[in-house]
């Protein structure tokens, strides 16, 4: 299950593995606009990924993680909508693996800087999507992209997850600025 939070439309898509092969199950959004109190709409991201994850079972759930904008308020509420987004999985024990916006959209279009129509038109022929089944939000095919991204990450053999003799980068940066953080990390950040 990939999930893309936002705290006005969350995505989510549910892809199933065959093989070598993933193929899509659903995908859809979770719209939150019409419910103006922020911890209301908190609480029906958990109930209704809950509801997503007992519907479907899924084994993993791959999610993005919010990328470092100007706007601290922003963030914050993101952060927040991710965090309970992933108490559901963790309430139901499911493996939890974040990938940055860039990660996703380097494994999907093998680009980094690809819009997000750029990443849809991708899945759409990747998964063998009708033109009649793509989402009006984008956020469904972010959110498909996150666990086609996943599914990628868990069948190649040269991944940093299935190849332990890959050195994985460290987060940690010396300095305690955005600046530095940013050239630090650029597989997290989008610019």
């Amino acid at each position: 299950m990939g999930i893309d939070p936002g705290t006005n439309v969350m995505g989510y898509g549910i892809i199933k593995v065959v093989g070598n092969r993933a193929e899509m199950v659903a995908m859809g959004v979770i719209d939150l606009r019409k419910e103006g109190d922020m911890y209301l709409r908190l609480g029906k991201i958990f109930q209704r990924v809950t509801g997503i994850i007992n519907s479907y079972l899924p084994d993993e759930v791959a999610i993005e993680s919010p990328f470092f904008g100007k706007n601290v308020q922003s963030m914050l509420k993101l952060g927040r909508a991710q965090g309970v987004a992933m108490a559901a999985a963790i309430n139901r024990s499911i493996p939890i693996t974040e990938y940055a916006p860039l990660k996703i959209k380097m494994s999907i279009t093998g680009n980094g800087s690809s819009s997000k129509e750029q990443v849809a038109f991708m899945l759409q022929n990747l998964l063998n999507i009708n033109k009649e089944e793509m989402p009006k939000f984008l956020d469904a095919t972010d959110a498909l992209g996150a666990a086609y991204c996943h599914f990628l990450q868990i069948t190649n053999p040269t991944s940093e997850r299935n190849n332990p003799t890959i050195k994985k980068k460290s987060t940690k940066s010396a300095s305690k600025s955005w600046e530095a953080f940013v050239n630090n990390n650029p597989d997290r950040v989008t610019k």
